[in-house]
């Protein structure tokens, strides 16, 4: 492979030092005029830039973390947090970043391959980037560019695009990996162990102009209970009424008010299923053509286990009414739902591109996510078996068409040009049914569809018009439309009115060399984020009027801007970045009524703040290799008419403190022994910050977890490695318990 070069980019030793308890970083940092890294495929993101990219190899990624999820690559990047619950977690890991928290699935984007994987169809915890249509063996590198500063990305890369690059062989190579990992998890009146594995296999090969590549793993895994049936103990009706009951848990919720817990449930025994091709042809030394196909399955239950004790009679089934020390409360089916799932989906993704790096490049590439089965089974009753419902997602998905060039008038000149077009189409039935376990779907219980599109055309142009100077300037324009919504129950059906808006996000960056080993950039840029189809058509139907939707709701509005000075030696990288972000109209999930939540527009929230990041090879001892960062941001809501109480508190799920480290020591040829840490300082869930207490189910803790890892290869075919994320065995809750101590250990066949 030719040599790449890339944008570097870590942050500060003396971090390390002067905080050796917070966290810190792993990544491969990169600078387009000093850094060069051999080998591997380059990435996608616009490198010429002169803004904040991160990166780390799928070599790093094997050799020094814990990595049993594709998201897992992103661990100890600077100011980036997976909210993974965990392992094989599929439908609440959400990446959050500087300015946005892991609420904000749609403020970030996440490809693989130049196929999207982010899930657009709505914005929230359910509506996670697909990471299991890639698996850690198969990453070739992963890098992130920071805020909205390309316009070659539309107004969800606000907080950060994320850009996985797989692996694509240039002769012939196989890999298997089994895994297996197990957790000790004692919670409330829980204290069991939870274990799993993991294996894969991969096999590619290049014969003149073909290139090929396939992926298949299988992960099945339990994992721990997220969710804790409670009852406030204010709701409780003095009375004898009711089964009498022992076993709750006396605790306090997150508003630090006094609570029973009196079962947990979400705990997850999936299985899920990953198998990808990849063929390219080289229909001519400059030009290429590509195929994936990606398909990832799940089939999981969700259990329910109640702390309750009964006198007499029956222990396995709950009672509808019970009474604890002389106080009666209603037991509901959603209590202590299970639940099923059975999901299938389909990723396929083609591009055409010419890659000469003469004065003309171009790529047309075309994708397409498709929900081929997505169907949830929960039950209505308090029993084993009998009536629920039914929710199915099928036909719900997201297709991209791209037609992007570049233009190299000089060495010092380039300018990307590109057309695009987005839709997002989302279409979910809850039926009634019989047996919720096998029953086939019956009436309807509730239906809601939509569909959203984007057409975009940008230009940007980087020029070195010195020596020492760089600059960017570009701009996208966008077309944004909404159309198909419906809303529907059993006896109404709504539609709603088609939407079409257009926006200018301009963008500007420039760079200045300093001194030999100092350059200081500067970036800003607008990003659109518009409202997704969630957030815009779902809600529900009372007396044939919607009563929690709005169709009107306007987009978020966001200028990101960053400045950072960046000192690039043989001994390092040291980055300190001051960043600030100001959003009109964010879009979240705000009290309608006493009773009643539902997206709206907040007025404005300003975030500034300061991130610093380090990384170098052979500090102290020849074979220790240190990344690091340490981010603070002051996020604060600024104006909400619709919560006026949330005006001066901080954004939710954005904390003042954040840091990674990753200490990686290399023994010789054979030996890799690695330790991270991760810390991040308090955070609320609730616009108004009324969550004081962190330490919870439905809080937000703050947190301070280790990992380590040893890895032995053997030989150039042979490695096993053994590894434990929590060392320490924190106890810390983002809304849902974060796994406990979890020992990790597998072994690797290379050809």
């Amino acid at each position: 492979m030719k040599s790449i070069p890339f944008h570097r980019g870590q942050m500060a030793a003396l971090v390390a030092c002067a905080f050796p308890a917070l966290a810190l970083a792993n990544h491969v940092p990169k600078n387009i005029e000093t850094v060069v890294v051999s080998g591997g495929r380059p990435t996608t993101l616009p490198t010429q830039i002169p803004t904040t990219i991160e990166g780390i190899t799928g070599e790093q990624v094997e050799d020094r973390i814990n990595a049993t999820d594709s998201e897992d690559a992103l661990k100890y990047f600077p100011s980036l947090n997976v909210r993974k619950r965990y392992i094989g977690d599929y439908d609440h890991a959400v990446l959050a970043s500087r300015a946005s928290g892991t609420g904000n699935s749609a403020r970030s984007l996440v490809y693989a391959d130049g196929i999207q994987l982010s899930n657009l169809l709505g914005n929230g915890a359910t509506f996670t980037p697909r990471w299991g249509m890639v698996a850690p063996e198969e990453i070739e590198r992963v890098d992130v560019l920071y805020g909205p500063f390309s316009a070659a990305y539309p107004g969800g890369s606000v907080g950060a695009v994320v850009d996985y690059q797989t692996r694509m062989p240039d002769k012939l190579e196989a890999h298997v990996k089994l895994s297996a990992f197990s957790q000790r998890f004692k919670l409330y009146a829980t204290d069991d162990r939870y274990s799993g594995w993991q294996g894969s296999a991969s096999v590619g090969d290049r014969q003149g102009a073909w290139s090929w590549w396939i992926d298949v793993s299988r992960l099945d895994n339990a994992g721990q209970p997220i969710t804790f049936a409670n009852k406030l103990v204010s709701t409780g009706v003095t009375s004898n009424a009711g089964v009498p009951v022992t076993g709750a848990i006396a605790d306090r919720n997150p508003a630090n008010k006094a609570w029973l817990i009196i079962g947990a449930a979400g705990q997850t025994d999936t299985v899920q299923d990953h198998a990808k091709v990849k063929l390219a042809y080289d229909i001519s030394p400059v030009l290429r053509a590509s195929y994936t196909l990606g398909w990832w399955g799940n089939d999981s239950v969700r259990n329910a286990q109640s702390y309750l004790k009964m006198g007499s009679g029956p222990q396995d089934q709950t009672p509808a009414v019970i009474n604890i020390d002389g106080r009666r409360y209603d037991v509901k089916a959603s209590d202590l739902a299970p639940s099923v799932a059975s999901l299938s989906h389909l990723m396929q993704g083609f591009s055409l591109k010419r890659h000469a790096r003469a004065e003309w490049d171009w790529e047309v590439a075309a994708s397409k996510y498709d929900y081929r089965e997505d169907r949830v089974r929960t039950p209505t009753v308090l029993a084993a078996t009998g009536p629920g419902t039914i929710t199915d997602m099928a036909g719900s998905g997201w297709t991209t068409l791209a037609l992007k060039g570049i233009w190299r008038p000089n060495a010092a000149h380039v300018v990307e040009t590109g057309v695009q077009s987005d839709s997002a189409h989302l279409r979910t039935r809850v039926s009634a049914s019989g047996d919720w376990i096998g029953g086939a779907p019956a009436s309807i219980v509730s239906r809601f569809n939509g569909d959203t599109g984007l057409q975009s055309v940008y230009a940007q142009d980087t020029w070195r018009f010195a020596p020492q100077w760089k600059t960017t300037l570009g701009a996208r324009i966008e077309r944004w439309s909404a159309f198909g919504g419906e809303l529907a129950n059993a006896s109404s059906t709504v539609q709603f009115g088609e939407r079409l808006e257009t926006s200018v996000s301009p963008k500007a960056a420039l760079s200045f060399a300093a001194a030999r080993d100092w350059t200081l950039k500067a970036s800003l840029g607008r990003a659109v984020r518009n409202p997704t189809v969630a957030e815009l058509f779902q809600g529900s139907i009372v007396d044939n009027a919607i009563v929690n939707s709005d169709p009107l709701l306007r987009a978020e509005k966001s200028w990101t801007g960053e400045f950072s000075a960046e000192r690039v030696r043989n001994d390092g990288v040291l980055r300190a970045t001051v960043f600030a972000e100001r959003t009109r109209d964010a879009l979240y999930s705000q009290p309608l009524t006493a009773t009643v939540n539902t997206v709206q527009n907040i007025g404005r929230i300003r975030t500034n703040g300061l991130e610093l990041a380090y990384q170098a090879d052979d500090v102290l001892v020849s074979g220790l290799s240190l990344s690091s960062s340490v981010t603070y941001a002051d996020s604060i809501i600024t104006e909400n008419r619709a919560l006026p109480a949330s005006v001066g508190k901080r954004q939710p799920r954005v904390p003042a403190w954040r840091a990674n480290l990753l200490a990686t020591y290399h023994t010789g040829q054979h030996w890799t022994t690695s330790f991270g840490a991760r810390y991040s300082g308090r955070q609320y869930s609730a616009l108004d910050n009324s969550d004081v207490h962190g330490d919870t189910y439905m809080g937000v803790s703050d947190y301070l977890v280790t990992d380590v890892r040893v890895r032995y290869r053997m030989n150039r075919n042979w490695s096993a490695s053994v590894g434990i994320d929590n060392l320490g065995n924190a106890k810390y809750w983002a809304f849902h318990p974060y796994p406990q101590r979890t020992l990790i250990a597998e072994v690797r066949w290379d050809l």
